[in-house]
C-alpha cells in the first residue's frame, strides 16, 4: 500500500485543526500538543510541525518559546486588520477577475447569493458567503493571491462563528446583490467600490449590525 506524502498528511492535518479552530471546539490558548496530534493521524512529527507552521500563517495559532504552539487568540484590532487585509486583496482580485467574468459566473454567484439568504445557520451562511466570494474572484487567476484571500477568509470565520454563535437570523445580502449588478453592468469601479466597503463591514460589533441591518457583524464578510 502506497504511503501518503508528508506534504498531502500535513495538507490534511492543518485542515482538519482549522476547521475545529474555526468553529471554536479547539479555543484560544489551547495548546496544540504535537505527540497527541501525530497519533491521532498516525503520522510522524514532521507533517505535523508543517501542518502547525501552516495554521501560524493563517494566524490560527502561535508558537511561544518553551511553551509550545497554541491556538491564537484574536481581539478586535486584529479583526480589523482582517478586514483591511481582505478589502485590498478583494479588490485586487476583482478588478483582475472582471476581464474574464462570464455570465456563468455571474448566474454561479447569484445561486450562492440566494443560498446565503435563505441559510438556517451561520455555518451554511458562511460556505455561501465564501463560495460568492471565491466565484467572483476566481477568474483572476492568480494562485498566490487567492490562497492568501482563503487564508483570510479562515480568520473571518473564526471571528463570525464566534460571535454568531447564537442568535442567528436569516438576512438578505443587498452588497452581494449590488455587486452582481454592476458586474452585468459591466461597471467594475463600482463593483469593487461596493466590495471593499462591504468586506470592511468586519470590526462592528454583532448588535450594531444587526440593528442597522447591515449584512456583516463583528465578522462577515461580503
Amino acid at each position: 500500500m502506497a504511503r501518503e506524502p508528508e506534504d498531502t498528511i500535513a495538507s490534511r492535518i492543518s485542515r482538519v485543526l482549522a476547521e475545529r479552530i474555526v468553529l471554536g471546539e479547539l479555543p484560544p490558548g489551547a495548546r496544540l500538543r504535537q505527540d497527541h496530534i501525530a497519533e491521532e493521524f498516525q503520522a510522524s512529527h514532521v507533517p505535523v510541525r508543517e501542518a502547525f507552521r501552516r495554521l501560524e500563517a493563517q494566524g490560527l495559532a502561535i508558537s511561544e518559546p518553551r511553551r509550545g504552539v497554541r491556538v491564537a487568540s484574536f481581539d478586535l484590532a486584529e479583526v480589523r486588520e482582517v478586514a483591511e487585509m481582505r478589502a485590498a486583496l478583494e479588490v485586487l482580485a476583482l478588478k483582475h477577475a472582471v476581464r474574464h467574468m462570464t455570465p456563468a459566473i455571474l448566474d454561479a454567484a447569484e445561486a450562492a447569493a440566494r443560498e446565503g439568504d435563505a441559510a438556517a445557520d451561520v455555518h451554511a451562511w458562511e460556505e455561501a458567503n465564501r463560495r460568492f466570494h471565491r466565484l467572483i474572484l476566481s477568474p483572476c487567476a492568480m494562485p498566490r493571491l487567492l490562497a492568501a484571500i482563503d487564508d483570510l477568509h479562515a480568520a473571518s470565520a473564526r471571528f463570525l462563528f464566534s460571535a454568531w454563535r447564537s442568535g442567528w437570523e436569516k438576512r438578505t445580502d443587498h452588497d452581494h446583490r449590488a455587486i452582481l449588478a454592476a458586474l452585468r453592468q459591466g461597471k467594475a469601479e463600482e463593483a469593487a467600490a461596493i466590495l471593499q466597503k462591504h468586506v470592511q463591514w468586519i470590526g462592528r460589533a454583532p448588535q450594531s449590525a444587526q440593528k442597522s441591518g447591515g449584512p456583516d457583524a463583528f465578522a462577515i464578510v461580503g
